[in-house]
């Protein structure tokens, strides 16, 4: 039986703690939110994470909408994506 991979993910507010994560778990994530993003464009954060809860709680063994959050705020503290200045609902696109 293999041994999961973890790491400490990062939180774009640097006196915030990240969480330990599955890295497979959190390459799943990371991959969704990209696609969705490519296809669709900038999208409404809370959107983005229905769509990713719809198209993996069948299949994933975990809380969806926390890993979901956890990898969107990595992904922002890593500048991968990043939320758009001044969208009501707040709005996330991947950094150009």
């Amino acid at each position: 039986m293999a041994t999961a991979e973890f790491f400490l993910s990062l939180h774009p507010e640097p006196r915030k703690q990240g969480a330990r994560i599955e890295k497979e778990k959190y390459d799943l994530i990371r991959n969704s939110i990209l696609e969705v993003l490519h296809k669709n464009g900038p999208t409404a954060a809370n959107y983005l994470g229905d769509m990713i809860e719809s198209k993996l709680t069948k299949t994933f063994d975990g809380p969806v909408m926390w890993y979901y959050s956890t990898v969107k705020l990595d992904m922002e503290a890593r500048r991968e994506i990043r939320r758009v200045p001044n969208t009501s609902p707040q709005e996330i696109e991947i950094v150009k």
